[in-house]
């Protein structure tokens, strides 16, 4: 089976989903935050692992379900830390981020037979998904991060390596209210979408600006 890692920053005002504020406040994002990685990190524990790893910016909070490891991530730019956090698999093993509370275990149960890797993109030109049979830091390390190129980047560095790809659906990353929204509406049942409702009952408008492109972060 494969190791299943999330990346992810501890959900704190100030410092997770800034592109939120406005219309929401610090702590209403970092709130939306928390949904978003407490959905994800249920939908990785629902998932058939054989390790599932939680690298982390920060400390761990009651969000965190049981059956994780807890690694902190390296210090440098995403592309480093991302190719740190596969640096700790002996196996395959896919990343995501913490962004996509939408995702589910049928995404997430990928098979490597017949294939190299694995690779998820997200609606705004990023990558919410990255699988390897084989995890080499090599194929992140350099790859620009939080651009609408970012995506087909990596895609090609993942083909340039001779590696087989099959793509998993593209899926919308959290970035802005409108994202938020959109989101919500595809998971109505989840924490995400729940935490999202009790912002609108405060009176906060759940629209917004487009995307920002962006990778697993």
């Amino acid at each position: 089976m494969t190791t299943l890692l999330v990346i992810a920053k501890e959900p704190r005002p100030g410092r997770v989903k800034t592109r939120l504020t406005p219309p929401f406040t610090p702590g209403e994002a970092a709130g939306l935050a928390e949904a978003a990685l407490a959905d994800t990190l249920h939908a990785v524990a629902a998932t058939p692992a054989t390790r599932r790893v939680l690298v982390l910016d920060g400390a761990p909070g009651p969000w965190l379900p049981p059956g994780f490891d807890v690694v902190a991530q390296c210090a440098g730019g995403l592309d480093e830390r991302l190719a740190e956090a596969f640096a700790g698999c002996a196996g395959p093993a896919l990343l995501i981020g913490m962004d996509t509370p939408q995702v589910t275990p049928e995404l997430l149960s990928v098979d490597f037979a017949g294939c190299d890797a694995w690779f998820g993109p997200a609606e705004d030109g990023g990558f919410w998904a990255l699988g390897l049979a084989c995890p080499d830091p090599a194929l992140l390390r350099g790859v620009p991060m939080s651009t609408p190129a970012t995506g087909a980047v990596q895609r090609e560095r993942l083909a340039a390596a001779g590696l087989r790809v099959r793509d998993l659906p593209p899926l919308r990353d959290v970035d802005t209210a409108a994202d938020a929204r959109a989101v919500a509406a595809l998971a109505p049942r989840g924490r995400f979408a729940a935490r999202l409702a009790r912002c609108a009952a405060a009176g906060r408008p759940v629209t917004g600006p487009g995307t920002h492109p962006a990778g697993p972060r």
